[in-house]
């Protein structure tokens, strides 16, 4: 016979842990569907700053707020603003800026480690999905298996196979693409790189382009190279030789720029990961329908810059979590109240979103950001 849930997640990021690992707290328990085929499948992504009223938020709702605290990184909150020119215009030093970082794995990890060992069910991924009447739905996954379910959580991403049962939309390209590199060991192996990026987060800025990087708990150096570009131009690039001919290109993209910006580059190590960056429309939102809601990047997908994507998914499986064990029995309510909160937290932040972009690639770069941190120290301080 086809498995029924009560309720089931698709997605086992940080969102779709954070759900199960609230309504653990509060006694129920619910399967996670992810595609991946264990917990180390993937690497899970650099750094994350979690901000103090969505991501803390959430951890504290989860009564994992200390464990988080014992796993960040000292000196991530550390900031550094250059030109291209390799001019420091902007340097934050100290770790009191309420937004701790974290390694994106280390997180995930705690999570999962919060969770009965048989709720993420690995090597799950979703085929098809549909509605079957009455709020249920039926959920097809790649190897042939089904399972029903009174209420589907959509928290599977950036192209959720949950999201067409409520929006016909999808994400767009936004016209940046980036180029991910590692530095490794970089306290040894590249010393001079290491001093360029500091103890925590690099932004050098210029001319609709920027090399974007932070230092890691494991002592290597991520670079984000970033660029405004047509679609198809990350396709374009050769990778048939491990990563010599794109760093080669990338190069030619900054030419005129101080040495010490352009070693990030030159001295990368390993294979190159292009990842062109998308979202969905600001403002992304559905009628109501029963039995199935979403959360995370399934539900408004933004580009990273001004950060919130790992935080608003933490604070929607937390709050999503909160209404359902709130509204026992009663699915619709849970699912009412909680999208009343979702709609027009994301279409803030994803309007913010917007705005980094154009700030941070604008042709006179960094200009623009320093006067957004300028702006942000004139505001009051909340006691």
């Amino acid at each position: 016979m086809t498995p029924h849930f009560p309720i089931a997640v698709v997605g086992g990021g940080l969102g779709g842990l954070t759900l199960a690992r609230v309504l653990h707290v509060h006694g129920i328990d619910v399967p996670v569907f992810d595609l991946d085929a264990s917990p180390r499948a993937r690497t899970q992504g650099g750094m994350l700053d979690i901000h103090e009223d969505t991501g803390q938020a959430a951890l504290r709702a989860a009564r994992l707020h200390e464990d988080f605290l014992a796993k960040v990184h000292p000196g991530g909150q550390e900031l550094r603003v250059m030109d291209k020119h390799g001019r420091v215009l902007r340097e934050d030093g100290d770790d009191t800026g309420g937004r701790p970082e974290i390694d994106r794995g280390d997180l995930r990890d705690l999570l999962l480690s919060s969770l009965p060992g048989d709720t993420v069910r690995w090597n799950a991924r979703v085929f098809s999905c549909r509605a079957l009447g009455e709020g249920r739905h039926e959920v097809t996954l790649a190897d042939g298996t089904a399972f029903t379910t009174d209420l589907l959580v959509g928290a599977d991403g950036a192209w959720s196979r949950v999201r067409p049962l409520v929006s016909g939309a999808t994400p767009a390209y936004t016209g940046v693409s980036f180029v991910e590199l590692d530095l490794l060991d970089a306290d040894v192996r590249h010393p001079a790189c290491a001093e360029t990026i500091g103890r925590g987060m690099l932004f050098a800025l210029g001319e609709e382009k920027g090399l974007l990087a932070h230092r890691e708990t494991d002592g290597c150096l991520h670079i984000y190279v970033a660029l405004r570009a047509d679609e198809a131009w990350l396709a374009a690039l050769d990778r048939t030789d491990g990563g010599d001919t794109v760093k080669t290109t990338l190069l030619r993209y900054f030419e005129g720029w101080d040495p010490a910006l352009r070693r990030l580059v030159a001295e990368a190590d390993g294979r190159p990961v292009p990842r062109a960056i998308h979202a969905l429309p600001v403002g992304h939102r559905w009628a109501r329908v029963p039995g199935v809601t979403l959360l995370g990047d399934a539900a408004h997908l933004m580009s990273p810059f001004a950060g919130e994507g790992a935080n608003l998914a933490l604070i929607d499986g937390a709050d999503l979590g909160r209404c359902l064990a709130g509204h026992p029995g009663d699915v619709e309510a849970a699912l009412a109240a909680y999208e009343e909160t979702l709609f027009p937290r994301a279409a803030h932040a994803a309007g913010e979103s917007a705005r980094g972009l154009e700030i941070l690639f604008s042709p006179d770069a960094p200009r623009p950001l320093l006067e957004m941190f300028d702006g942000l120290d004139a505001e009051p301080r909340r006691p």
